[in-house]
């Protein structure tokens, strides 16, 4: 009995039922919780990889539904304003239209009430477009390539002819004579500002006696006289200097310019004067407006026009660098694609094979001409001259790169001769036959 006490001690004690129970239970919840971390650490290994694509693919969906709303909400609100700028146009003139009954229509009528042009205040629609970031890109490719003529003609000159120094030769040329078109340009202006508004004041006198007669009659001689400077004056000058093709450029357009300027003030005047009944005076238009008129970009005289409140001096500036920088684009190009093509042309027999290749060959630069031509006279200088006169209508051109049709283009690319020729040309034709 005393050994069976002996070894009873330091035996170890047995486990009970509940004990095993426990360590059963605790065994068996250390294996699937053991397990159920590494199959949780697995798959946070298998989903990481997998989420990533997911989180791109998601935000591309999203940035391309974004950007299809934009459209929609942009294009729904120009078809809204669109609609709202017709509306207004259409019942703005019937505001001021005196009442005249059915039976009294005369062919005294004005011709175009119904759709006059309306001047809003309003930014040239690549202004608009250089705000957004992508189409700035198209800018900034115009200006690499720009860059890449300079570099390139520079690197040729260098190896050639051994100097560093941008040849302007073409340039020059194409000025040449300059100061004598610009002598040329005073008289025809002066004539534009003094004549046509004389000949209204003349016009403008109470329709009593003979009086009035002998001041239209003056009047119509002093427009003939002014017609002719313009049409005979500018001609005789660039045939007989032979003025090179920029400084003729110059001259000629201004020719143009004057003659239809000086047409839409009388225009848009005159009919007035003429329908005030004898003996009434009527009150002609400022001549500051007159000549405010003359320098303002558009070809449709308005006694008044809507304005800006400031002049941004910098924009003015960075326009005419921008219209600086196209024609020394212009040179570059003619220099280096068009002038190397015909420069021997003319030695050389004529043959339909030559012709179709040199037609075909000039294709690109005559693009890029008429691209530059745009952008330096349509955007570039008219905006310019917009700022410095607080000119407020700044559409001088639409989206006529999206036209599908000529008629569509013709009538968005130039808006400022369009407007003149729909108002006087168009309007007043429907309404003479």
């Amino acid at each position: 009995m005393k050994e069976r006490r002996e070894q009873a001690a330091h035996c170890p004690p047995r486990p009970t039922m509940e004990s095993c129970g426990a360590h059963l239970r605790t065994q068996r919840r250390g294996v699937p919780e053991q397990e159920q971390e590494q199959e949780q650490h697995s798959t946070e290994r298998n989903t990481e990889p997998h989420r990533a694509p997911d989180l791109v693919q998601w935000t591309r969906h999203m940035e391309a539904v974004k950007r299809q709303l934009l459209e929609q909400a942009q294009g729904q609100l120009g078809e809204l304003l669109d609609w709202a700028m017709r509306e207004a146009i259409e019942s703005y003139p019937t505001q001021d239209r005196p009442f005249t009954p059915s039976n009294s229509k005369s062919k005294t009528q004005e011709p175009h009430l119904g759709k006059q042009k309306v001047f809003i205040i309003r930014k040239s629609l690549l202004d608009e477009l250089m705000e957004v970031q992508h189409f700035r890109t198209i800018y900034h490719m115009f200006v690499a390539g720009l860059c890449v003529f300079i570099i390139s003609t520079l690197a040729i000159d260098f190896i050639d002819e051994d100097r560093l120094v941008l040849e302007l030769d073409l340039l020059i040329f194409s000025f040449g004579q300059l100061p004598l078109a610009l002598v040329t340009w005073v008289p025809m202006f002066l004539s534009t500002l003094l004549v046509p508004y004389q000949a209204l004041r003349l016009c403008s006198r109470p329709q009593t006696g003979g009086l009035w007669t002998l001041g239209v009659a003056l009047g119509c001689v002093l427009l003939a006289a002014h017609a002719s400077v313009l049409c005979i004056l500018p001609v005789h000058v660039v045939l007989k200097h032979e003025l090179p093709p920029a400084s003729r450029c110059v001259l000629v357009f201004e020719q143009v310019r004057l003659l239809m300027k000086s047409y839409s003030f009388l225009r848009e005047t005159v009919p007035g004067t003429l329908r005030v009944k004898g003996g009434e005076g009527v009150w002609a238009p400022s001549f500051s407006s007159y000549l405010y008129f003359l320098f303002c970009p558009t070809l449709i005289y308005r006694e008044t026009y809507p304005r800006t409140s400031s002049i941004r001096w910098n924009y003015v500036a960075k326009n005419f660098a921008q219209a600086l920088c196209c024609v020394l684009y212009a040179c570059f190009i003619l220099g280096r694609l068009c002038v190397p093509l015909f420069a021997n042309m003319s030695q050389e027999p004529f043959s339909t094979r030559a012709l179709v290749l040199s037609i075909l060959h000039a294709t690109l630069p005559g693009i890029f001409m008429l691209l530059l031509i745009f952008f330096a006279f349509l955007h570039c200088w008219l905006n310019a001259f917009a700022e410095m006169l607080r000119f407020g209508d700044r559409m001088f051109y639409r989206d006529w790169w999206n036209s599908t049709s000529f008629s569509n283009y013709y009538r968005t690319w130039n808006v400022v001769v369009h407007d003149w020729l729909y108002s006087y040309v168009y309007q007043d034709g429907l309404w003479g036959f």
